[in-house]
């Protein structure tokens, strides 16, 4: 006997049911943790809420909210100083990108990037005559999830990824080691003693000074910002991506702007008075990617750049290099990719940063040495 059995139109397999009730859970917690970064961002702005108020909106395990409360009222004071400097944010726009997501029982664990836009208080017109609309951060994260007794899901941890780089300007604690692969090394040639670190009393007033350079043997100063600009956040694919990486990135710049290779012999890598790419780490000089070395060969053996005496008289497409601890070791590269009444405003990688102004950088690094490359 053949029985047939109905089965009713909205049944879904069981595989489709875990897949739908995994869609739903990652939905909820991309927002959960969008939330939660937005939240975070908020308190750097001039219009942010109070503390208590953000930490009420943040769902989370009762350790993680000690950690908010105690994340949000430091970013309340960086805001705070960062209005004094130079007038802070006027508000802030976060997007998440989730690239992995694991749920396992009651537990779930999300890779993401936030990229956060921050406002800065200038208006339309002032930003057509040459202003940043915003500072923008690029940061990883691994956020974590319990899921608490009524079926909700409660933040119970958020790690950002910061090593090898100032503190990200949504972040709250100082970072200024670096302990990841920079791709460099002791150097085969003793340099000597670097020029004094540039100065960093500001200048007399300079609103009109635009930043441009006149370009001169056969550089492109704005291919170098071009690069910077493209290339910030989404790194590109045709070079490698370090551990640090803010030098790689400025050394990337430099070649889109005409900077030429000079060497290429793997016995030459160690040596500073050579700088060129490879196909692997082993066939990259040393001074390509690694802040101290990339400073003598800039400097010294190239002399394609000279130091500068101040740091406010950089301009569009100059160096920046920073001893945070001043034991005579460069440890980080920027870009300058705007200037604006005075003010240059810098782009890097590690942790990824785009148009951050020179001035909340000092107020940031108060202890640093500072040098600045004409280009």
């Amino acid at each position: 006997m053949l029985v047939l059995t109905g089965t009713p139109a909205d049944a879904q397999p069981a595989s489709s049911a875990v897949a739908s009730s995994a869609n739903a859970d990652s939905t909820a917690l991309t927002q959960l943790a969008e939330g939660y970064l937005q939240q975070r961002a908020d308190m750097l702005t001039t219009n942010r809420p109070t503390a208590r108020a953000a930490t009420a909106r943040v769902r989370a395990t009762g350790s993680m909210t000690a950690q908010v409360q105690d994340d949000l009222a430091a970013l309340v004071e960086k805001g705070k100083r960062y209005k004094e400097v130079d007038g802070g944010y006027t508000k802030a726009q976060v997007d998440v990108e989730v690239t992995d997501t694991s749920v396992t029982g009651q537990s779930a664990t999300l890779q993401l990037i936030e990229r956060t836009r921050l406002h800065l208080p200038f208006t339309p017109q002032e930003v057509a005559d040459g202003a940043p609309e915003y500072e923008e951060v690029s940061v990883p994260h691994t956020v974590k999830f319990t899921q608490g007794s009524d079926g909700a899901w409660l933040l119970s941890s958020d790690k950002a990824d910061t090593k090898g780089g100032p503190t990200p300007t949504t972040q709250v604690s100082d970072v200024d080691a670096v302990d990841a692969d920079d791709g460099g090394g002791k150097a085969e040639e003793d340099e000597g003693s670097k020029d004094a670190a540039s100065g960093t009393a500001p200048l007399p007033d300079n609103s009109d000074d635009s930043g441009d350079k006149r370009e001169v043997r056969g550089y492109s100063y704005g291919k170098m910002v071009a690069y910077a600009d493209k290339y910030w956040d989404h790194h590109n694919s045709a070079w490698r991506t370090y551990g640090t990486d803010c030098t790689n990135f400025i050394s990337q710049a430099m070649h889109a702007g005409g900077w030429g290779p000079k060497g290429g012999a793997i016995i030459q890598r160690p040596s500073n008075k050579y700088w060129f790419y490879g196909p692997t780490t082993w066939t990259t000089s040393y001074t390509w990617a690694a802040a101290e070395n990339w400073y003598w060969f800039a400097k010294k053996h190239s002399k394609r750049t000279k130091i500068l005496d101040n740091v406010w008289k950089m301009a569009k497409s100059d160096v920046l290099q920073a001893d945070w601890g001043r034991d005579n070791n460069i440890d980080h590269t920027m870009i300058v990719t705007k200037k604006y009444r005075g003010t240059p405003y810098l782009t890097y990688h590690t942790s990824d940063t785009h148009n951050k102004s020179l001035k909340k950088l000092l107020s940031d690094h108060p202890r640093a040495w500072w040098y600045a490359h004409r280009t």
